[in-house]
């Protein structure tokens, strides 16, 4: 099996993969840059469609509308083409950005943050949130170095939550009515040799798939923990995966080129698809300020 190479805008950082059910059609992002991109399987065309602030994760709502996660806490939808703001700045948040963010069961967000650079705020200066349906938004866990890739297992029991300067993903026990995680435990750590844990999805069957910056590769686990596959990524900094298509068989997988061709290869940047013959499941949508 090999990953194809789908559109190549050669994003500094690409990231956030997300199929858009409605449209039948992918959506992702280049943060730094503000850039966000789509892609009609069915026709082949892609695009570069929005350009404007920040944008370091955004969810689908459930009117079809994109829920974007920005610089300083802000939160916005991008409907038609406009922003509508729904958190202008979150305060601590001045030196930070949204980084990764899920939408759960409900229609509630957990979002993610990171210094944007080396400041006061130190390494640990990140936050993970959860922004509920009315636009109030709670912390939920402090102290985290870059918060990143997030997601549930098929009960709706289990909260993974990743951050990559603790080298490894975590396991929460979740409850769907109230959103509340608790109980916080090691599921895998990686070492530096083998990069960091970025983005990730989980499959139908329960399985983890995480992305690895500097690492070339998905790295696939089992419920236990335990690694059980690898997909080689022909490109350093693999940034985020989720599962797309009409039946859930199309991984896509984003990529970073950090500005640099030579260290992360010629096609840094590029999106990926590969069929693994595994099937994934449908990311919840968003109902932010939707009755």
């Amino acid at each position: 099996m090999k990953a194809e190479i789908i559109a190549d805008y050669s994003c500094e950082v690409g990231e956030g993969p997300l199929w858009h059910a409605m449209e039948q059609r992918l959506y992702w992002a280049d943060i730094p840059a503000g850039r966000l991109f789509r892609y009609d399987p069915l026709t082949h065309h892609h695009e570069l469609f929005y350009e404007g602030p920040v944008v370091g994760g955004f969810t689908i709502q459930a009117d079809g509308s994109l829920l974007l996660f920005m610089e300083h806490g802000a939160v916005s939808i991008l409907r038609h083409g406009n922003l509508e703001p729904v958190i202008d700045s979150i305060p601590g948040e001045e030196y930070n950005r949204f980084n990764d963010v899920i939408a759960d069961p409900t229609g509630r967000v957990f979002c993610g943050t990171m210094a944007i650079s080396d400041n006061e705020t130190g390494n640990k200066g990140g936050t993970l949130y959860l922004l509920d349906l009315d636009g109030t938004i709670s912390t939920v866990v402090r102290g985290v170095g870059i918060s990143n890739g997030m997601g549930f297992s098929p009960n709706h029991k289990t909260f993974y939550y990743t951050d990559t300067l603790n080298w490894g993903i975590d396991v929460f026990e979740y409850n769907e009515q109230t959103g509340v995680i608790s109980n916080r435990r090691e599921f895998t750590r990686s070492g530096e040799s083998a990069g960091s844990p970025d983005g990730m999805t989980v499959d139908a069957d329960g399985n983890v798939w995480s992305a690895r910056w500097g690492g070339s590769g998905v790295f696939k686990y089992a419920t236990n923990g335990e690694e059980i596959d690898k997909l080689y990524i022909p490109t350093g900094a693999v940034s985020s995966v989720t599962f797309g298509g009409s039946n859930y068989t199309d991984m896509y997988i984003t990529t970073a080129d950090g500005h640099d061709k030579i260290q992360y290869g010629s096609h840094a940047g590029a999106l990926f698809r590969i069929n693994v013959g595994v099937k994934g499941v449908p990311e919840f949508t968003s109902r932010i300020g939707i009755q």
